[in-house]
């Protein structure tokens, strides 16, 4: 097959999904590989890397997208390349499809093989523990008086206290962001739904951080002594209540600092609207904001070599073995499957916008055979099926 490494546009983007290490495996698996040129370079990978690789280097999204079989990228695929996926065509990026209808008509229009890789990861993406880590370090620029912010110092001074800072969400994000506030001397409070994460995190910093429940009212209880509050909460997207409105922002002093990881829209805090790294801050109600929703490409080299590590086996699997072998031997691929020939298989986007959907197994005709198991990838649920006429 004709695999195609194609370069992200989207702004502030500069991860790449695979490294020229990743190109030779795949080389050594008897596969093509073409290399959209420049697609390395933000990482630190120039194109004759990737031609040392054995990739061959093309210049346009146009001979990239009529050339590969395949296709991969990072993040979403923008307007200009929906009338350029052909029928038949396996892509896969992180589409956020649920979010993203127009992306998604496009993508059934076009007949393609679609997977959106955020769903994927059985052990979490290497990009959410980026996200935490990178992103309470931009908190912590934010928080600088030179930047709007009150101006503490994360670990304080001697006679001068440190930050408080609170994390919504113990998953891999805010495991991430906790790591580096604890390590530089922040006073944490963590807050999940889930007692046996709270716990395992206690356990894990011997009871030197401080967890709570999370609801509106545990967190409109801290927000007066709170300096930093880092949002790692992927909000249910059929929700219409907030975590954080704009009001309980009032409970916080100004100058305080929101960082908001998730970056849902519609998300968890109210107030919050995607930005970018040229522009990243704004200031609602006295807080200090910061929405960059790809955080990870701020440090894209570390990002790109550990992430297209993760996702080569993903990969290969599709190259060597077809999508239908590969989404019954792994249920996190399988249940990454998001639109197949013109048909929706992805529940979330189908519960959300109001498509009908069939389940992958179904459309792949693999129903009756042994298959990996996998949670679903979020809580929401849809009945709207798609029902194959039998012949």
């Amino acid at each position: 097959m004709i695999f195609g490494v194609l370069k992200d546009i989207k702004e502030g983007e500069n991860r790449v999904i695979c490294t020229p290490m990743e190109v030779r495996s795949i080389v050594a698996d008897g596969h093509t590989v073409l290399a959209q040129s420049g697609c390395g370079g933000g990482s630190g990978f120039p194109d004759e890397k990737y031609m040392e690789a054995g990739a061959q280097i093309v210049d346009s999204a146009e001979e990239m997208y009529g050339r590969c079989d395949m296709l991969a990228k990072v993040k979403e695929f923008e307007q200009c390349e929906w009338p350029l996926i052909r029928r038949d065509q396996i892509v896969l990026g992180c589409i956020h499809p649920a979010g993203h209808p127009e992306e998604v008509d496009a993508l059934l229009a076009s007949g393609c093989v679609a997977f959106t890789a955020e769903d994927c990861h059985r052990y979490g993406s290497p990009n959410c523990e980026a996200a935490g880590k990178q992103g309470a370090l931009f908190g912590l620029e934010s928080m600088l008086s030179i930047n709007g912010g009150k101006g503490k110092y994360v670990g304080g001074f001697a006679g001068a206290p440190g930050m408080n800072v609170l994390i919504l969400g113990g998953g891999v994000v805010g495991q991430g962001a906790l790591s580096v506030l604890f390590a530089l001397g922040a006073n944490v409070t963590v807050m999940d739904i889930n007692v046996g994460v709270l716990r395992a995190l206690s356990d894990k910093y011997q009871a030197r951080i401080n967890t709570m429940f999370c609801n509106r009212e545990t967190i409109a209880s801290v927000l007066p002594q709170t300096d930093m509050v880092v949002n790692c909460v992927k909000w249910p997207k059929q929700r219409k209540d907030f975590l954080i409105d704009k009001e309980m922002l009032k409970l916080m002093e100004p100058g305080s600092v929101l960082v908001d990881i998730s970056n849902d829209d519609p998300g968890a805090i109210e107030s919050s609207h995607e930005t970018h790294h040229d522009n990243p801050r704004y200031v609602v109600n006295g807080v200090v904001h910061y929405c960059v929703s790809n955080i990870p490409g701020a440090v894209a080299h570390s990002t790109s070599v550990s992430y297209a590590a993760e996702m080569l086996p993903f990969i290969q699997s599709l190259l060597n073995r077809g999508v239908a072998e590969t989404c019954a031997r792994d249920g996190y691929w399988r249940r990454s499957l998001t639109c197949y020939k013109g048909y929706l298989t992805h529940e979330e986007t189908s519960g959300i916008q109001g498509k009908p959907w069939i389940r992958p197994e179904d459309i792949l005709g693999i129903s009756e055979r042994p298959l990996d198991s996998a949670p679903p990838a979020t809580t929401t649920r849809s009945d709207n099926f798609i029902r194959l006429g039998r012949g």
